[in-house]
C-alpha cells in the first residue's frame, strides 16, 4: 500500500522551483511587489533571454508568478502575498556568514541601503521597518505578544494619519514578518501595506533607482517624528 502523503509531492516541486539560483534571483528581485519585464528580469540575474524566459515558465506554471502581456512586453509578479511571505520567510533562514561579501563598492552600498530601509513586498522592511513597528508597539498602538494585533489605539491612529485600512481584506489586518537583515519581525498584513504605500505616495520616502531600497526624505523624518517619535538618526 502506497503511505506517501500526497503533500509531500507538492512540497518536494515547490522547494525545487526555488532551489535555482537564477530562479532564486528573480524572485527575490520580485519582492519590491513591482511588476518587471522578462527583458528586465534577464538583465538582472545576468542570464541570456531564452534562458530566462524558460525560468519564468516554470515558476508561472509552479504558481509562485503571475503575468501578463502588455504590446510586445510580458511582465511577471509575485503571484500574492502569500509566496512574499514564504520568500522572506526562507531568506531570514539564511546564515549571514554564508553570504557572499559584496566585491565592489558599489555592492557594498546597496546592501546598506536594503539594510537600512527597503519594500518587502508591499510593507517596509530593514531598520526603518523595525524602527516603524517598535515605535507602534512602544506607542500601544500596536500588540506582539500573543501574534501581531492593531489595538483600538492602533486603529486610532491610523486613521488619524489619514492612512486607510482595507478591514474587508481576506488577509491579516497585522501579521509579524521576520526580517532577514534585522532577524526581528516588521508589521506586515493589510495595516503594513497600507503604510508603506502611504510613506511612498505622501513622499514620506522613495525609491532608490530600481531597487527595492527605499531612503526617507526630510519631509518624512518630519512626519515619522510627529506620528510616532522615531528620531531622525534611527531612519539614516
Amino acid at each position: 500500500m502506497n503511505t506517501k502523503d500526497s503533500r509531500a509531492a507538492g512540497l518536494a516541486s515547490l522547494a525545487s522551483l526555488i532551489a535555482d539560483e537564477t530562479r532564486a534571483v528573480c524572485l527575490l528581485a520580485l519582492l519590491d511587489g513591482r511588476a518587471w519585464t522578462a527583458g528586465e528580469l534577464a538583465r538582472h540575474a545576468g542570464v541570456a533571454p531564452s534562458t530566462l524566459s524558460e525560468h519564468l515558465g516554470k515558476l508561472v506554471g509552479g504558481g509562485l508568478l503571475a503575468q501578463e502581456r502588455q504590446g510586445r512586453h510580458r511582465y511577471v509578479r509575485l503571484a500574492d502575498a502569500r509566496v512574499a511571505q514564504l520568500l522572506e520567510d526562507l531568506a531570514a533562514q539564511v546564515d549571514p556568514a554564508e553570504t557572499v561579501r559584496p566585491r565592489t563598492l558599489r555592492e557594498s552600498s546597496a546592501g546598506s541601503a536594503m539594510a537600512r530601509g527597503r519594500t518587502c513586498y508591499d510593507h517596509l522592511a530593514g531598520r526603518l521597518g523595525i524602527a516603524v513597528t517598535d515605535a507602534l508597539s512602544l506607542r500601544g498602538f500596536l500588540r506582539q505578544d500573543t501574534g501581531f494585533a492593531l489595538t483600538d489605539a492602533g486603529l486610532e491612529w491610523f486613521g488619524g494619519a489619514g492612512i486607510a485600512l482595507d478591514r474587508g481584506a481576506r488577509r491579516p489586518l497585522a501579521r509579524a514578518c521576520l526580517d532577514w537583515t534585522e532577524r526581528r519581525p516588521h508589521l506586515a498584513g493589510a495595516a503594513g501595506a497600507a503604510l508603506c504605500r502611504h510613506a511612498l505616495d505622501s513622499g514620506w520616502c522613495v525609491r532608490i533607482g530600481s531597487s527595492r531600497a527605499v531612503r526617507v526624505t526630510p519631509s518624512g523624518e518630519r512626519a515619522f517624528s510627529e506620528l510616532l517619535g522615531i528620531g531622525s538618526e534611527a531612519l539614516r
